[in-house]
Order: C-alpha cells, then structure tokens, then sequence
C-alpha cells in the first residue's frame, strides 16, 4: 500500500488546526443531530456516522494512546493540546501496517485498465499499478483540483469558499478589535440567513462562530452577492424591539441621575455599549432622565437591528474550507466508492461535503477515511486492514 503526498510533510492542515491544538472532532454521538451540522452533504453522510462517528474516532484515538477532552462548546482536543499527538499518532499507525508513505510525490494520471485496477503516473515520472485507487486530495478551491477526479469519469461541483469571515469597513468597529460577544443573533436581510452564537470583533470585521456558520450555510448565495451584502445583528438575541425598549424604560427610573454611556445592558460588554450609544445619536455627557422618545427608539434600534455593510471575506486560518467537489450522487456511501470507476475511493473534502466550524470537517473525512480504506482493502489480508482501519 501506498500513501502519496505532495507536500514536504504529511498531515500539513492537521498541524495547524485549532491554532496548533487539533479540533479532532465534536461530542455529539447521534448520528442524525450530526449530520445537521453539514451545509453540504449530511443528509448522505447519515449512513456512514451510523458505522462511524465521533464516539468511534475517540476510541479509535485512546486504543493507540491518545485520549481527547471535551470542551464547554462541545468541541474535542487531545488531553496534550497538541496537533503534534494527533500527527504522530496517524503516521506511526499508518507504518505499523508497513505503509509505504512518499512526500513529494503526488498522482499526475490514472488510468483504469481492461480487466480492472489502474496504471498510475506520479509526479516523479514513475509508473505504477494498483487494484485500488483511493482520492483524499482535499478540498477544491480551485476548479483543476478536482482534475483527477474528472479524467475517470466525475463531475465536480464549482467550487465556493466557506467558513469566511467579513470584512466591515466601519470606524466604530474598527475601535473594538478582539471584543467578544458571547451570544449574538446574525443574519443578512436579502435572504433567509440567520445564525446565533459566538461573534469576535477583528481588525477588518467581524467573525467568531456566529459568523462562520452563517459563512458556511450561505457559502454559494453570499458568493452570488459578491460578498457585498449588508449584516443585520441583534446585539440582544431573544429580545426584540418591545422588550428592549422595556428594559431600557427600567433603566431609565432605576438609574435617573447616572450617564447613558456608563449603565450598560448585561451580558454587552461595556466598550460595545459605549459604541453603541453613540452610534444612536447619543452625547456621552446625556443622563437618563433627560433620555428623548427618539433617542430610546434609536438605541433600541442599534441593540435589535444593528446593519453594517460587508465589503468583502478572508478565509478562516484554522480552517480553509471550501464546498464543492465531486458530486454526491456519483458515489456509493456504504463503500465510498465511485458508481463510475469501479475501483476508484473517495474521502474527505474532495467530495462535495463540509461542515461548519468545531471539529465537523475532521470527523466526515475520519469517517469517509474509515469507510474508503476498509472498501479498498477488501483484497488484502484480514491482518493488515484491521491493523490500518482499526477493528483492533
């Protein structure tokens, strides 16, 4: 068996996943909460969570010594916080099952012979023939990423950033770099978009998980609108404008004497109040006794239905993913083999499948990974695929 990479090391993107630590995977174990984590492709992944998922990636993990933690928001580490364990953990397992690993060598051409298998010419200019061909090339963020995959007979779905984040050209924005907002409603008017959680405040924007969410669900709709779209937030999510305006009248007979800037509404940070306030048309030096009708509506205006103009996206750093890629209807999910090319295995983000931030990318390539090399090693001996794919 044969293991190619075109890089100069393997596993380059699992190193620098969850900033150096490794986002392995998330701790939902029912198959069909999951897969609803999926913009693209979870309805066909049910089927392989239901054989592998993330209970099976965390004991495939501790029967080789690596043990993960959880944490609040579900996602799961090694205990090490450490990409590095992971790393070593999948190469020294993949050369336990003698797997002969290459670097700096990629697959140029397959062709698939007669009476079955492939002839294969790598990058090197060397030749070689297999009986099973297996592509975990990545995601395609360009359209000749899916090159190969089309030469035996696929077509690729156009290719669209997701998981981004935006870029906000706005002054009072721009004073709040690093600010997290801990629950945020997010949504984009011209559309049915919406999304709630997380949102972090950086030097171009805004992003955070709120953000990638919504990214990663709009994916194609915000690259028909050019990323140019305007961003509604609701500062306050479960509130609206009629319980907002309630809560700023209490403010108004609690705190009479004191500054609007300085009596915020828990949980928003205090620097975003500030912002906030004067954003609504409100002078620092206004107490709230002195608070007009329209200068309330205002403020209620800016907690509920704050708008900003999105300019433009930069790709997540921890997660460059893309949706697109080899269509799902042209492969055989109980096998992950291609109802083209007999033969010929597909995993990971070569297909068209990604997963919103928070371990969801890894576990659909664990599991198509899984699933793919149990397929192709149907001709060796019992031994050896148990050894790669991990029955023991």
């Amino acid at each position: 068996m044969w293991l190619l990479e075109k890089g100069p090391q393997f596993l380059s993107k699992v190193r620098i996943s969850g900033g150096g630590r490794c986002n392995v995977t998330h701790a939902c174990f029912d198959p069909l909460a999951l897969a609803e984590n999926y913009p693209r492709g979870g309805k066909a992944l049910i089927g392989p969570f239901h054989r592998f998922q993330p209970r099976d990636t965390v004991e495939w993990f501790a029967r080789r010594g690596v043990r993960l933690k959880t944490e609040q928001d579900g996602r799961m580490f090694p205990t090490t916080d450490s990409s590095e364990t992971i790393v070593e953990c999948l190469v020294n397992a993949a050369r336990k099952a003698r797997v002969q690993m290459w670097t700096r060598r990629s697959l140029e051409s397959a062709v698939r012979k007669i009476l079955g298998g492939f002839t294969t010419v790598l990058s090197t200019g060397e030749t070689a023939d297999c009986d099973s061909l297996i592509l975990a090339s990545g995601g395609c963020r360009t359209a000749s990423a899916g090159a190969l995959a089309e030469s035996l007979g696929h077509r690729i779905e156009p290719p669209a950033p997701s998981l981004f984040t935006f870029h906000i050209d706005s002054p009072w924005l721009k004073d709040l770099p690093g600010l997290s907002v801990e629950d945020v409603e997010v949504s984009i008017p011209s559309t049915k978009l919406q999304e709630r959680g997380p949102l972090l405040v950086t030097h171009w924007g805004v992003s955070g998980p709120a953000i990638l969410k919504l990214s990663a669900w709009g994916a194609r709709t915000l690259q028909s609108l050019g990323y140019r779209f305007i961003l509604r937030l609701n500062w306050l999510p479960g509130c609206n404008a009629e319980t907002t305006a309630a809560a700023l009248h209490s403010h108004k007979n609690e705190h009479p004497a004191k500054l609007v800037v300085s009596v915020s509404i828990q949980p928003l940070p205090a620097r975003l109040w500030e912002k906030l306030v004067a954003e609504a048309g409100i002078p620092q030096t206004t107490r709230w006794t002195v608070i007009s009708r329209t200068q309330l509506a205002s403020l209620v205006n800016a907690l509920c239905r704050m708008e900003l103009t999105v300019v433009g996206k930069s790709l997540n750093k921890d997660e460059f993913v893309t949706c697109g890629g080899v269509r799902l209807r042209e492969v055989d999910f109980k096998t992950m083999e291609s109802r083209i090319c007999p033969g010929l295995h597909f995993a990971g983000e070569l297909l068209d499948i990604d997963g919103v931030t928070g371990g969801f990318n890894f576990q659909a390539a664990w599991t198509t990974g899984w699933i793919a090399g149990r397929s192709a090693a149907n001709g060796r001996t019992p031994e050896s695929s148990e050894e790669v794919f991990g029955t023991r």
